[in-house]
């Protein structure tokens, strides 16, 4: 479900938050917020046989851009799609479990034991959460000394692909929510991922890394992963109510084409309210502009990828 506002453009009075389809009647193209014409993303059908699943790493070096927020919201909203999804929090603050209700404090295994402990298995770590059909293996301040652990390994960028492998075939799609760094987590992450997601929040300094960020994944691509593709750059926290917002928009629209995804997501403060809850907006506030964007992304990413059969590795 989406909100449509006819005979608006982002940024007016009747439709401030830039809402995920804006028709311009000048012309009846469809214009979302990215000042594009708009397709239209169909419903997907549910596969019928679950796996193995497609490995989306969340990356920004920049923190507070929104990579936690979208991993979790996009992962529910991919459910409700029929699909079956695995989070892996590999950030050391371990937001992502907090943020589906979990206290990282009272854990006794998390991501750090199933990458240094050779007797741990994915299925000793993997916990089910509140969302059926929505699993996570999580993090928390233990993980910040695997960096240092796991420069003495042999294929040290190899690590965490080696110990989720095992859960992929009973997966859909397993989104790693990366911490604020271009370190070797972050490489590891790269290395085992299918694709590359980049939340980008619509600001100023955020466009200041990026290119730092394109160069790492070239890198990567080159030397450790062939395979993995730029899924896309996703704006976040936009409110098109400032000139500043759109600007940034606009700028990032201009550099990248077709590599930002239509869905913008606009800044609400439900989403905080979701996370203290526990829960992804989708089921915290599901009539929320919130939920239905990222539903709308939802569909947009699934109508990006290639058939399931072409995810084994």
């Amino acid at each position: 479900m989406t909100v449509t506002t006819k005979g608006s453009t982002p940024g007016t009075p009747d439709n401030p938050w830039g809402d995920t389809k804006t028709n311009t009647p000048s012309n009846g193209v469809n214009l979302g917020p990215t000042r594009r014409p708009r397709p239209v993303f169909p419903e997907p059908v549910p596969p019928a046989v679950h796996g193995p699943a497609r490995v989306v790493a969340m990356v920004n070096q920049k923190g507070g851009v929104g990579k936690t927020t979208t991993t979790i919201n996009l992962g529910a909203a991919l459910v409700e799609c029929g699909l079956k999804v695995l989070l892996v929090d590999f950030d050391p603050q371990g937001a992502l479990s907090v943020g589906l209700g979990i206290n990282p404090l009272q854990l006794d295994l998390t991501v750090y034991n199933l990458l240094m402990e050779r007797n741990v298995t994915a299925e000793d770590v993997l916990l089910e959460t509140g969302v059926d059909g929505l699993d996570l293996l999580p993090s928390n301040i233990d993980l910040s000394a695997a960096e240092v652990q796991l420069v003495t390994e042999v294929a040290r960028e190899q690590v965490l692909g080696r110990v989720i492998k095992p859960l992929l075939p009973h997966y859909d799609v397993c989104l790693i929510d990366c911490q604020p760094s271009l370190g070797l987590l972050t490489i590891n992450a790269l290395t085992c991922a299918h694709g590359v997601m980049v939340p980008l929040e619509c600001e100023f300094f955020a466009l200041r890394g990026v290119a730092l960020l394109m160069d790492t994944i070239s890198k990567v691509q080159e030397r450790l992963n062939e395979e993995l593709e730029i899924e896309g750059l996703l704006a976040t926290m936009y409110d098109a109510r400032t000139l500043h917002g759109r600007e940034v928009l606009a700028r990032v629209v201009e550099a990248f084409g077709d590599k930002v995804f239509h869905t913008v997501i606009n800044r609400t403060v439900r989403f905080p309210d979701a996370t203290v809850a526990g829960e992804p907006i989708t089921t915290f506030d599901p009539s929320s502009l919130g939920a239905n964007a990222y539903r709308e992304l939802a569909r947009e990413v699934l109508s990006r990828w290639p058939a399931p059969a072409t995810m084994a590795r």
